[in-house]
C-alpha cells in the first residue's frame, strides 16, 4: 500500500528514543521529511544520521524540552527553518513519574500538565491554520491505554493523558471539513526503556523482583508478549497517511488485546 507520505513534512515530538524515534523512522521509511526533537543531541543526531543514510525519507533534528516555557515558539521556528511548513504533527511526550493518586501534589501536577497537555494543545493550535489552508493535515497524539483503563500506580499519566481525549474529539469535529484528521494512538506494553523503568518501579512498590513483575504483566496480555516499537510505529504511520483520511476523532489501541474494556 502506498501511504502517500513521500515528501510530507512531519514533526515528531520527544523522538530521541522509544516510541517517538520509532514513529519518526516509520514516517521517513515512507518518504517523509521528519523533524525530530528531544533533550539528547547525541541520540537525535544518531537517529537523523541513520534515517538519512537509509536514503528513503529525510531527517533533521533540533534540541528541545517540553518542560521549557519557550518550547512552542522554538518548535514553530524549527518548522519554518527545517521543514518549510508542516503536514503531520505527532504529539508525543515523555511519561510522568509513577505514583498513586494520593501522592499527586499541586506542583507536580501543574508541571506535568504544562509539558504533557498545555504545550501539546498550544503547538497543535498554532500549526492548524497552515494545515487548513493547504487542505491536508494529520494530528496524531500518543496517549496511553490508561485513558480507557487506568493503570495502577500511574495516576498522573491516567489523569493528564485523559485530558487529551476530550480535546482531541472536540478538535477532530472542528477541522475535519478542512482535510485535517485528529486521532489518539494508545500504546499498551510496548518494549521500550519506559517499560523497563515502570517495571522496576512496580517491583520496588510491590516488594517483588522485576522478573516476577514482568511475568505477571505478560499474563494479562492475550498476545502473550510485549509489543514491538516497529509494530506501534507502523500503525502510527498509517494514521498519518493519505489512505487514513476518513479516520478521525478516534482512539486506536496497540496493546495486544491487553485492555479489558470494549
Amino acid at each position: 500500500m502506498d501511504l502517500g507520505l513521500t515528501g510530507k513534512r512531519a514533526l515528531v515530538l520527544a523522538s530521541s528514543r522509544g516510541l517517538g524515534a520509532g514513529i519518526a523512522k516509520a514516517l521517513a521509511d515512507e518518504g517523509a521529511h521528519v523533524l525530530i526533537c528531544g533533550r539528547s543531541v547525541d541520540k537525535l543526531k544518531a537517529n537523523a544520521d541513520a534515517i538519512n543514510a537509509a536514503g528513503k525519507g529525510k531527517a533533521d533534528y533540533v534540541e528541545a524540552d517540553l518542560a521549557d516555557a519557550h518550547f512552542v515558539d522554538a518548535m514553530l521556528h524549527a518548522i519554518h527553518d527545517k521543514l518549510g511548513g508542516i503536514d503531520i504533527l505527532v504529539n508525543n511526550t515523555g511519561g510522568p513519574t509513577p505514583g498513586t493518586a494520593e501522592e499527586m501534589d499541586a506542583e507536580k501536577l501543574f508541571n506535568f500538565f504544562q509539558s504533557m497537555v498545555v504545550r501539546v494543545i498550544t503547538l497543535t493550535t498554532a500549526v492548524l491554520p497552515l494545515m487548513k489552508t493547504q487542505g491536508f493535515g494529520r494530528i496524531l497524539t500518543v496517549a496511553s491505554s490508561g485513558v480507557i483503563e487506568p493503570i495502577p500506580n500511574l495516576a498522573l499519566s491516567n489523569t493528564l493523558r485523559g485530558a487529551l481525549v476530550g480535546w482531541n474529539k472536540t478538535l477532530s469535529s472542528e477541522v475535519a471539513s478542512y482535510g485535517v484528521t485528529a486521532n489518539l494512538i494508545l500504546p499498551g506494553r510496548i518494549h521500550t526503556d519506559r517499560i523497563e523503568e515502570l517495571d522496576a518501579a512496580n517491583a520496588k512498590r510491590q516488594g517483588k523482583s522485576v522478573e516476577d513483575v514482568r511475568t505477571a504483566s505478560l499474563k494479562t496480555i492475550p498476545a502473550g508478549r510485549l509489543g514491538k516499537v516497529e509494530e506501534f510505529a507502523a500503525t502510527a504511520a498509517f494514521l498519518c497517511s493519505e489512505p487514513a483520511s476518513y479516520i478521525t476523532g478516534t482512539m486506536l489501541r496497540v496493546d495486544g488485546g491487553g485492555a479489558k474494556s470494549l
